[in-house]
């Protein structure tokens, strides 16, 4: 078939790659416009973007998907379908219509569980056991469409939302590429959703990732699991920000209050609802990471002090 892809960050370059791999034709790409990075803020252009311009693709970079000059572009590329990987923008239905076979997006949940912007955060911030992935027709509705195919993922103790989507973005790269082929043999019909079963998963703001002491350990753990690497669990202490990686539970530790410290020579304590946690690795505003021991003697934490 003749594919026009849409997608924008790195998770989407795997899916990218099994399709310039595979027996179709990617005729361009859609992403997002360039956006500001780094500390000159210099516009940069999306992951997606970059390796499509390697390949020698034809990159588009429309403000608005719903924009005639665009459109007008899409209908004279005359797609037969355009998959879609977190590109990041919703697909109005006056582009909808324009490919033969619709726009089909690969999406990291087991629909309908974990409709939206953030399914594998909410996977791991929700405690689940297992997620996966699923190809579905896109509607206009949010991630409402019939599914084509899924894939099932385990998720680990220590899955942070980085490695989870790694994997997943691998496993969905073959899913979607399975997906094109069994759409133009006509071997596939999507199935609608069932009505049982539907979450939404929102897009986690830095507010959101803020760390309340006053929770059980294991929601400490999965908030910080689910917020690494990005937007990056963090707390507050002595009025300052402080980012932190994933930490270790340990349930036969001594009894502290929430937020109080304890410092040890290998180890830094934080207590919660429940019992203490471990800090792994953290970041005070305006150092580098480091490891939470070299952070507690470099400050000198006292018995006073506490993360808030």
């Amino acid at each position: 078939m003749r594919l026009v892809f849409a997608g924008t960050p790195a998770t989407a370059v795997p899916a990218l790659e099994a399709l310039l791999a595979s027996g179709h034709e990617v005729a361009a790409v859609v992403t997002r416009p360039d956006a500001p990075a780094g500390r000159g803020r210099r516009l940069v252009a999306s992951p997606v973007a970059e390796r499509a311009a390697d390949a020698g693709i034809e990159v588009l970079k429309p403000a608005k998907v719903r924009d005639p000059e665009f459109l007008d572009r899409l209908r004279a590329l005359a797609p037969d379908c355009c998959p879609v990987v977190a590109y990041g923008a919703l697909i109005p239905k006056s582009a909808l219509d324009i490919p033969v076979h619709g726009w089909v997006n690969l999406h990291f949940s087991l629909l309908p569980a974990w409709r939206g912007a953030a399914p594998v955060q909410h996977a791991i911030l929700h405690g689940d056991d297992v997620t996966g992935a699923a190809t579905f027709q896109i509607e206009e509705g949010l991630d409402t469409g019939p599914v084509f195919g899924v894939l099932t993922e385990p998720i680990r103790p220590d899955d942070t939302s980085g490695t989870l989507l790694e994997r997943l973005s691998l496993a969905g790269a073959r899913l979607l590429a399975d997906t094109m082929d069994g759409i133009e043999a006509g071997a596939l019909s999507p199935r609608p959703q069932p009505a049982e079963g539907v979450s939404t998963a929102p897009k986690i703001t830095p507010d959101d990732a803020r760390i309340d002491w006053r929770t059980p350990a294991r929601h400490v753990d999965r908030l910080v699991r689910a917020c690494t690497p990005a937007p990056g669990a963090w707390t507050t202490f002595r009025d300052a920000r402080l980012k932190l990686g994933p930490v270790r539970l340990v349930p036969d530790g001594p009894a502290l209050a929430p937020g109080e410290l304890l410092a040890g020579k290998k180890d830094v304590l934080v207590g919660t609802a429940t019992h203490p946690v471990v800090l792994g690795e953290v970041r005070p505003e305006g150092k580098r990471l480091m490891n939470a021991a070299d952070w507690a003697r470099g400050i000198d934490v006292t018995g006073k002090d506490a993360l808030h």
